[in-house]
């Protein structure tokens, strides 16, 4: 963080810039805060300065002079501009602030830091998108329209999704060799000829963007440690990161205070995960009875079909946020089944069933579609209903939240 002392000398050199803003702050307003989330917002910019208590004039020539003007009580205005980044936003914001004296007056210097692509739109939670998201555009802050929201969420920068970053603290002894040749597998059942099959590890795990350089190092990423990491190491990065097969006596969550569920709890990597989950399901729902036509022995199948288990993983899978640490849960009831996921669908419940998706783990995706591991289609929550409808079962109810940040499907 700059000092206020070389914030000011430069304001006065060449005035305010993207990253830098001076204000009276006689009070911690909403000008401060707009400014705060402009910083975080700013795709590139890396973040940016605010200089609190300082005035300013233009004189005879046109060019600005800035003076130190003082804050009367630094203590209160560094509490209010912490409570309000931490409670009036849709993600808690923590700048780093100092109080320093500068001329013999009081001034404090607040850095806000550019938040990661997964996390944005930084907005007012009261007013909502789009209005409640601002941007910084030049020295500026300017209120985002529709287009503005799609350059936050990262769509204009395809080549760097939020699961391709790389994870500081992992290694890459991380990832499990079983995974990567359980990937293998699955990809040469599906192609045999697939080029990545002749591939070694390390340039396979490239390829597939598990891991990235950085620097001389090679680095999981967020995909690679999710699709491959061992138990051990999902527990140690990710400890909510983690699917709870949850069995509950009767039909409300706390029926029978003596006897509530019985659990499993799967800590895997997904390319693991998934059919132990596929099949935990699977063998816990009831089966009918059907006597073909012309045929002596009868079938039993499932109520639900397994394809409509694998496309409700499958999304869960992939509309999990990894910000909110809160496992995957799927609650079996007597008489229905809940998916309930920290995460929502970026795409509104009123276009589904429309063409195109909106991915949120772009990487994610495209390497557990390969294999089949994935087996995620456009407008997935659609076709659920659509499957249930023709199977004549019934779909209680759905419900996605980005406000919550949950999403649930109910069986």
């Amino acid at each position: 963080m700059r000092t206020a002392q070389d914030l000011l000398t430069e304001l006065n050199a060449s005035d305010e810039s993207p990253r830098i803003e001076a204000k009276r702050a006689r009070e911690a307003g909403r000008s401060i805060l707009e400014t705060v989330i402009a910083f975080a917002n700013e795709p590139s910019l890396g973040g940016g300065h605010l200089l609190l208590g300082v005035n300013w004039e233009i004189n005879d020539k046109g060019d600005t002079r800035y003076w130190v003007e003082g804050v009367a009580d630094p203590d209160k205005l560094q509490r209010d501009l912490a409570s309000q980044c931490a409670s009036m936003l849709n993600v808690a914001l923590r700048p780093e602030m100092s109080v320093e004296r500068v001329d013999g007056c009081a001034v404090v210097v607040v850095f806000v830091a550019e938040a990661d692509v997964s996390q944005k739109p930084i907005y007012f939670t009261a007013t909502g998108l789009p209005k409640g998201a601002y941007r910084r555009v030049g020295s500026t802050d300017q209120r985002c329209v529709d287009e503005d929201l799609w350059v936050l969420r990262g769509a204009s920068q395809p080549q760097m999704g939020p699961d391709m970053a790389p994870i500081p603290d992992a290694q890459l002894h991380d990832l499990d060799p079983v995974a990567i040749d359980e990937y293998r597998r699955l990809r040469a059942l599906v192609n045999p000829q697939a080029e990545e099959l002749a591939y070694e590890t390390s340039d396979l795990l490239e390829a597939l963007s598990a891991v990235r350089r950085v620097g001389d190092q090679i680095k999981p990423t967020l995909a690679g440690m999710v699709l491959f990491g061992k138990a051990m190491a999902l527990r140690r990065l990710f400890p909510a990161l983690r699917v709870d097969y949850v069995r509950v006596v009767g039909t409300q969550w706390v029926d029978d205070p003596e006897s509530r569920f019985t659990s499993v709890d799967i800590r895997q990597p997904l390319m693991l995960a998934l059919p132990k989950v596929e099949a935990a399901v699977m063998d816990d729902l009831p089966k009918g009875f059907r006597l073909p036509e012309g045929e002596l022995q009868s079938q039993q199948t499932p109520l639900l079909p397994r394809k409509v288990i694998r496309e409700a993983l499958a999304n869960a899978v992939m509309h999990r946020s990894y910000q909110d640490h809160s496992p995957m849960q799927i609650v079996r009831y007597s008489n229905r089944i809940e998916i309930l996921n920290p995460g929502f669908s970026l795409k509104n419940m009123s276009s589904l069933g429309s063409p195109r998706s909106r991915l949120r783990r772009c990487c994610t995706k495209s390497t557990g579609q390969k294999p089949r591991v994935l087996v995620f289609v456009p407008c997935a929550v659609w076709r659920l209903m659509l499957g249930y409808r023709y199977q004549s079962s019934s779909l209680i109810g759905n419900a996605m939240s980005s406000k919550s940040r949950c999403f649930c499907i109910i069986y």
